[in-house]
């Protein structure tokens, strides 16, 4: 059975909807502020807008695509635009704004992102394998040796 033809429920749909927009927003978002919005002085813009845009590209085929696992580690990336977010909302006035939208769908895109790959994996039967497990298989491994 492949993942396409188990039914996904309202409230999965609902948080992989928030998740895909979340993300996608966020990615304009870093796009509009670098290049029009409040475009660096002294460095290029446009390296800069690559800069940032170019960890945000990293999970995006999985996003569209409906993985949670991808999802589930989207998360990763997502921590540098918060962090980046917190940041400027504490030592720079003049961004402040800006950097509040930004922590704003870096908030919506992890909480997405969590609760469509909790849903959806559970959906789908996914497990991670608990640590206790992974140790015992490492060991027999190893003891075999």
């Amino acid at each position: 059975m492949t993942t396409s033809s188990i039914a996904m429920q309202p409230r999965t749909a609902f948080y992989r909807w928030l998740a895909l927009s979340a993300n996608l927003a966020l990615l304009v978002w870093i796009l509009l502020w670098q290049l029009t919005l409040s475009p660096h002085p002294h460095l290029n813009p446009t390296a800069l807008a690559i800069g940032w845009v170019i960890p945000l590209l990293l999970p995006l085929f999985g996003i569209l695509k409906g993985k949670p696992y991808t999802h589930a580690w989207a998360n990763f990336v997502l921590m540098l635009y918060f962090l980046h977010a917190l940041t400027l909302l504490y030592v720079d006035g003049g961004e402040r704004w800006l950097a509040l939208v930004e922590l704003l769908l870096t908030f919506a895109a992890f909480i997405g992102n969590t609760l469509y790959a909790r849903l959806r994996g559970k959906e789908l039967g996914l497990k991670l394998t608990k640590l206790s497990e992974v140790e015992k298989q490492e060991k027999a491994h190893f003891d075999h040796r």
